[in-house]
């Protein structure tokens, strides 16, 4: 895993996705060196339309309206962004701070890298998890000739 590979929307996918406690955690350590924060956009809830591709013929398809939290700071003279689902402010405000921490640069950009890998390693090992699961259920056919 090669954390400063990611792109910015990876960053922000992958904040969207940590516990909560562990983005608060790190935003306070962002923000305990006294960097001025400016909350650009205070956490507002609301619903985003949610778009699905069915596996077969990948058509696309809308599934429906999902409660979402987004949030926008500036910190160290750049701008963090977050989006999260559900309604957990304080997690989207700490993800949007974080997010900016390494748009600036700052001295906990590497812990926040690091908290985006754990986050695509927990998502990589639940995804392997759940196919061991179902692998039992797979129907293997033969063909005749």
């Amino acid at each position: 895993m090669n954390v400063h590979a990611y792109t910015r929307e990876r960053v922000a996918e992958l904040l969207g996705a940590a516990a909560s406690s562990d983005l608060i955690e790190l935003a306070d350590a962002c923000l305990g060196d006294g960097a001025e924060l400016t909350v650009l956009t205070a956490p507002e809830v609301g619903t985003v339309a949610a778009q699905v591709r069915e596996p077969i013929a990948y058509d696309r398809f809308f599934l429906g309206d999902v409660l979402a939290c987004r949030a926008e700071v500036a910190l160290g003279g750049a701008r963090g962004w977050a989006v999260r689902m559900g309604d957990d402010r304080a997690a989207t405000l700490a993800a949007a701070v974080c997010d900016a921490e390494v748009q600036a640069g700052r001295p906990h950009a590497r812990a926040v890298l690091e908290l985006c890998g754990r986050v695509e390693r927990d998502r990589y090992e639940a995804e392997l998890a759940e196919w061991d699961r179902l692998a039992p259920t797979i129907v293997q056919f033969e063909e005749l000739t």
